[in-house]
């Protein structure tokens, strides 16, 4: 105790040399120079701490698809060392956030699965939103609406201590209003990840955030555990002819691809399957003509992701055409909509965004059901 004490004394007093010498007039990194997290699969963000000013530094880099050169970075400043500093792409907070609004239910799954719901304030579409907590306590939490349509003086009397954003592909519509409104926000860019596991890792950033970084630390520990306990089993026991596997369906008069670097490609393969995929070298979808789209689901054994679709009558009924695939005439057909609110949100999108284990489990039970013989379905379901 004495010691922790003494602690604080010297990083106070640090603190008050710090700004007597002017220290907030400009922001250096370099004075960051304590790597307390170096994530070990996520690419986008990395944590920071300064024994001179006492704050904390969390960088996070190109947070949207196409975003090139771009850094955001929040200073967690408990001590005011940099009270008075307005620098373009820094954010500040005083001390962890309690009151947090999520654009993005991933988030809320993140703080979910670190213990922290409790610090939600606000979502963006609350119906969409799987998780049981949220839905419990709507009289708690609110629905502060949807980019061009957010409800700022809503979002303002929530009292927010921060906000997390994501990109689309540029920065969020809302970040001027935010500043505006002196209301603090960070970009959270776990949708951009290319590893399932680099997806979950970003909730160390959120923990960080609301002051519980060892607490996700070993969660996502356990979650890594699992996840590499799964693909060890099917890689000893999988050879090397695999199910090749179909995904999505067309969307107006293109069909989705994904790239071969991408999050949906890299489950695929750990599972045990392959699937068709765009060779390039960046982890962002292309669209495909619809004939040749249907050659590959004529060589493909099963069809995943299938839309709103919830039984081969459905799917068919999108195109006739579709009915001639072997995936559909054997009923080898699942989608990722086996855990939806009324609203339509999918907890795919959501919890299953930080739990990637439980993901491939699902993926393993449908490629090699032998494998995983007692895991019952989880985020996936069997259309008939």
């Amino acid at each position: 105790m004495l010691k922790r004490v003494f602690t604080i004394i010297i990083s106070a007093v640090a603190v008050l040399f710090f700004v007597a010498c002017g220290g907030d007039k400009g922001f250096d990194v370099s004075q960051f120079d304590q790597l307390i997290y170096q994530p070990k699969y996520a690419t986008g963000f990395d944590i920071r701490y300064s024994d001179q000013s006492g704050a904390t530094l969390i960088t996070s880099r190109n947070p949207w698809q196409g975003a090139e050169g771009v850094v955001h970075r929040l200073l967690i400043d408990p001590l005011g060392a940099y009270a008075t500093l307005r620098e373009e792409g820094i954010q500040r907070i005083e001390a962890s956030a309690h009151r947090v609004v999520c654009m993005s239910s991933s988030y809320v799954a993140m703080l979910s699965q670190i213990g922290c719901e409790q610090t939600l304030v606000g979502v963006s579409g609350i119906d969409f939103i799987s998780n049981e907590w949220v839905q419990s306590n709507r009289a708690k939490v609110g629905d502060v609406g949807y980019d061009g349509n957010t409800n700022y003086e809503l979002l303002l009397s929530l009292n927010p201590d921060i906000v997390l954003l994501y990109g689309v592909n540029a920065s969020n519509a809302i970040e001027n209003k935010l500043r505006e409104l002196n209301i603090p926000y960070a970009y959270i860019g776990e949708y951009v990840e290319s590893s399932p596991l680099g997806k979950a890792e970003w909730m160390v950033a959120l923990g960080e955030i609301v002051g519980h970084r060892e607490r996700a630390e070993k969660e996502f520990s356990a979650i890594r555990e699992q996840y590499e306990a799964v693909k060890k089993l099917i890689g000893e026991r999988v050879g090397e002819e695999r199910p090749m596997v179909m995904l999505n369906t067309p969307y107006r008069d293109a069909w989705v691809i994904p790239a071969k670097n991408s999050y949906m490609v890299r489950l695929i393969e750990d599972a045990g399957a392959v699937t068709h995929s765009i060779e390039n070298q960046s982890n962002s979808s292309q669209p495909i003509d619809l004939e040749q789209a249907l050659l590959y689901a004529h060589k493909s054994d099963l069809w995943l992701n299938v839309g709103s679709c919830g039984s081969i009558e459905e799917l068919v009924g999108q195109n006739p055409k579709f009915k001639d695939v072997e995936a559909v005439r054997r009923s080898l057909v699942y989608n990722n909509t086996g855990r939806q609110t009324a609203g339509g949100g999918s907890d795919f999108w959501e919890s299953g965004v930080v739990r990637p284990d439980r993901v491939l489990m699902d993926l393993c039970r449908i490629f090699h059901p032998e494998l995983l013989p007692e895991h019952e379905l989880y985020y996936y379901k069997r259309l008939r």
